[in-house]
């Protein structure tokens, strides 16, 4: 495996305040571990994420992944530099109360790295407690743009909203002056998608508007006819919930989808045939699907899940990296806190989407994104990549 770590602008001035805060690193056990160059014996990793609940199936793509790449960074032997990692798993089931609860446990038997997470409900709960605490805490596949930059003991392996929404921008060759609606539930998940496209492809010189529609709606022609009275240069589609497949049916046969680019956010391999007749004419942003990366570190991935019975697939690498990460970190900080928060912080990896870079001022995970499109394939739709978006062009603002 080959990592580097690069240090970014003004790193150094925070890696100084960090060493001055950290907590004496600690074994599994609880007591204080050796601060020699050979590091503690054995180091205790928790890992916090939905086992059950609505996003067990996000959870299992992390933890498969996160076994697989735990493996491979460790060259299979599960230690590194004499240092054992020893990994407990705690179920969060979507709830931060639980998720809290488990975090506090972990903590009082000395573990001092925690990772995982699926809900940012969750993720930023743990965050909390990882600053209260002092220990090193890698978020997973939680989206939230406010984990990026909460606190100093906080990173995050996988992708947030606002790489999705930059991703979707890359559709359009120039924003300047265009039009964007975005089409999503009266919720806070949709108005916060609102949000994110006024605020980043807003800036960009886009005009933005939007269609939101009430949650208990179950008759979309009247909103499918405003966006294509609109007549945006760009629809943005936010949605969750059982009424996808009615929603996009009323899209397509109001002509929307034929008149107007339409982009929306393409999920894991359970969402593929949720699109009915409309999955060919949508262009869909994509964080990850087996078939998007080339590159040895996917291949190894791809291949070490799917021997153990497992299936790549949208949250998997978020699992790898964090393993990858982890690894890394115990390598060079041996424990303890502070000295595994200055070793991630510009730490740039070969991770399964590429290039992976740990921003040092905000420690959001700067990674390639992909424009994808269904296929049919018989009876079921297949992705097919249509063009790599590199990390720079989809990179979020730094959070302050």
């Amino acid at each position: 495996m080959r990592v580097t770590k690069k240090l970014l602008l003004g790193s150094v001035v925070a890696t100084a305040a960090l060493v001055l805060a950290a907590c004496a690193p600690t074994t599994a056990g609880g007591e204080p571990a050796s601060t020699d160059d050979a590091g503690p014996a054995e180091v205790t990793v928790g890992i916090v994420t939905s086992e059950t609940g609505p996003l067990a199936g996000y959870g299992k793509q992390y933890l498969d992944a996160f076994t697989a790449g735990l493996d491979y960074a460790t060259d299979g032997s599960g230690e590194i530099d004499g240092t054992t990692i020893t990994v407990e798993n705690r179920d969060d089931a979507g709830d931060p109360d639980k998720a809290v609860t488990a975090v506090k446990e972990l903590i009082g038997s000395g573990v001092n790295i925690i990772a995982g997470t699926a809900s940012s409900g969750v993720a930023l709960a743990v965050a909390e407690q990882a600053a209260q605490n002092k220990i090193l805490y890698i978020s997973g596949p939680a989206a939230a743009d406010a984990i990026t930059g909460i606190n100093e003991y906080t990173f995050r392996s996988g992708r947030q909203s606002a790489q999705d929404v930059a991703t979707a921008g890359t559709f359009l060759d120039d924003l300047e002056g265009k039009t964007i609606t975005v089409l999503a539930q009266n919720t806070a998940f949709g108005t916060g998608n609102e949000a994110a496209v006024k605020a980043i492809l807003g800036a960009k010189g886009a005009t933005v508007n939007s269609v939101l529609v009430p949650e208990d709606a179950t008759e979309f022609t009247p909103f499918a006819q405003q966006v294509l009275a609109g007549n945006p240069d760009l629809v943005f589609v936010a949605w969750a919930g059982a009424t996808s497949g009615a929603m996009w049916q009323a899209m397509s046969q109001q002509g929307v989808l034929d008149a107007i680019p339409v982009v929306t956010g393409l999920g894991d391999s359970a969402t593929f045939g949720a699109y009915g007749e409309a999955s060919e004419k949508i262009s869909f942003l994509n964080h990850y699907f087996p078939g998007a990366p080339d590159n040895d570190v996917n291949d190894a991935m791809v291949a070490a899940i799917e021997d153990a019975g497992g299936t790549p697939d949208l949250f998997s690498p978020d699992g790898f990296n964090a393993a990858i990460m982890i690894v890394h970190a115990i390598k060079e900080g041996k424990g303890d806190v502070a000295a595994m928060i200055k070793a991630l912080e510009g730490f740039e990896f070969d991770g399964p989407k590429g290039k992976t870079t740990v921003r040092a001022s905000d420690h959001a995970l700067l990674q390639d994104m992909y424009q994808v499109k269904l296929v049919a394939d018989g009876a079921t739709f297949t992705p097919e990549l249509v063009d790599t978006v590199s990390a720079d062009d989809v990179a979020p603002a730094e959070a302050q």
